[in-house]
């Protein structure tokens, strides 16, 4: 059996203007991520900032929260 299909953006319905938009730097290239409640659960969007076709990566709360502890744990410290 196929693991659940994630939603889109369309699915959520959400507009990604009017987010909280928290970023990691200045700049074109900075990662910026917002928190929604949609669906009845909490979502992490990602986004580029300058990225011109506007692309959002939608991330399940679980499956962040799985990236934040291997941040934690320097489980990313050799990437390049």
């Amino acid at each position: 059996m196929a693991p659940p299909r994630k939603p889109t953006l369309d699915d959520l319905r959400i507009d990604v203007d009017t987010q909280s938009w928290q970023r990691s730097g200045v700049g074109p290239g900075a990662i910026e991520i917002a928190f929604v409640d949609a669906l009845d659960e909490r979502w992490v969007l990602m986004r580029v900032a300058g990225d011109p076709d506007g692309r959002v990566l939608v991330y399940s709360r679980f499956e962040w929260e799985c990236f934040v502890d291997g941040v934690r744990k320097g489980e990313f410290d050799d990437a390049v």
